[in-house]
């Protein structure tokens, strides 16, 4: 690799190796030939969704070109040495019940399974990421020990924590076996709406590798789990939690008329519905509904439209610290992109205040922070502040 270790010379250096011009990648990635040229010779960031299009017509993982995971910040904030603890805890499941394992009684697990679950959405990634493979153990062996449809599930429950905190902390490869053990644990509770949750998830998967069509094909295989049990708010909440899903999938492959299909149905079923922020602890309801709809104006480049639409957006009190987070480095971006440098930086600002550690391994919020640093003749020490802190 190049000792100029940006997201932009990552790009050069594969399509060097896969012997393209700068032209012939623009014209495998739907990109102007400028764009490329840009990105690569570090005059403009390499966005998530850009990073996505080279990635997959070089055929080669999202984390190549982003530099994922970012393990000097990692080390940094004691969190690098948590990931093989997880790693083992994932890899053993199928060894049965721990004799050295002790498990609490089963009401104290489930609890302790949904306490995590609330701590990762309020964006505790390090307290999260040390208790995660106790938690797992334990369950894994009380499962094994005693078969009941609430372990398997709350077991279903800490994989998809598991699957959670790796994204965040940008290791892709270990979130997609944490899937895997989901689907695992979901079959074994005989909970179709646990199943069709993993479905989501995967789709949101091959969404950051670029890969719009399988994650479209995902998607709809949640909705054909679903449609195995009984209707009830739980399952119209993950139906609805599916479409919000794919239309930030379509929305990267700059596909208009889907994104408008799905967010009409998932409209369709807020209006029923209203706010459910207790489904396997998703935030399904009116508020993620516009959340998802500024998520797919900015991978769309809509930005002065996702801007608009962001100052519209009330986030109720009760609201996660990571999604609120998300919808903040989401409006941070489209604000620079539309050469709205202050307001960019105070959104990203907040952001690192409401979830520091989710926002410090974001990589939409480095491709944000990155580009007000373009733009800027001088840069302000608050601007200056958090690139240090980002790595930059």
């Amino acid at each position: 690799m190049p000792t100029d270790d940006r997201p932009g010379a990552r790009i050069a250096q594969h399509r060097k190796l896969a012997g393209l011009t700068q032209r012939g990648l623009a014209l495998k990635i739907g990109y102007s030939y400028s764009m490329v040229h840009q990105v690569e010779g570090g005059h403009k960031p390499a966005s998530p969704e850009f990073a996505a299009a080279c990635a997959r017509a070089l055929h080669v993982d999202v984390t190549t070109l982003t530099g994922q995971p970012y393990m000097t910040e990692l080390q940094q904030d004691r969190l690098a040495e948590l990931i093989r603890p997880i790693r083992e805890s994932l890899d053993l499941y199928d060894l049965g019940a721990d004799p050295d394992v002790t498990a609490r009684a089963a009401p104290r697990l489930v609890a302790a399974a949904d306490s995590l679950c609330e701590q990762v959405r309020a964006a505790e990634i390090n307290k999260v990421a040390r208790a995660l493979p106790g938690v797992i153990a334990e369950l894994t062996t009380a499962a094994y020990r005693t078969p009941a449809t609430e372990l398997w599930a709350a077991l279903g429950s800490v994989f998809r924590t598991a699957h959670d905190v790796t994204v965040k902390l940008g290791f892709y490869d270990l979130s997609t076996i944490a899937l895997d053990r989901m689907e695992w644990a979901a079959q074994r509770a005989s909970d179709p709406v646990l199943a069709a949750v993993r479905q989501y998830m995967r789709g949101l998967v091959y969404h950051r590798e670029g890969e719009h069509t399988i994650g479209l094909r995902l998607v709809d295989a949640g909705h054909r789990i679903l449609a195995q049990g009984e209707e009830n708010p739980a399952s119209l909440a993950v139906a609805g939690q599916l479409h919000l899903g794919a239309t930030v999938i379509a929305a990267r492959a700059r596909e208009a008329d889907t994104v408008k299909t799905h967010l009409d149905e998932a409209k369709k079923i807020t209006d029923r519905i209203g706010e459910m922020g207790h489904v396997h602890w998703l935030s399904f309801g009116p508020t993620n509904w516009a959340a998802h709809e500024l998520s797919a104006l900015t991978e769309m480049g809509r930005y002065s439209k996702a801007v608009e639409k962001a100052k519209k957006i009330a986030i109720p009190d009760s609201w996660p610290s990571s999604r609120r987070a998300h919808v903040l480095i989401d409006r941070g971006r489209s604000e620079m992109e539309i050469g709205r440098s202050e307001a960019a930086l105070k959104s990203i600002l907040k952001a690192r205040e409401v979830a520091p550690q989710q926002t410090r391994y974001h990589p939409g919020a480095r491709a944000t922070v990155e580009g007000l640093i373009h733009q800027q003749r001088r840069t302000p020490d608050a601007l200056g502040h958090i690139s240090a802190w980002l790595g930059l």
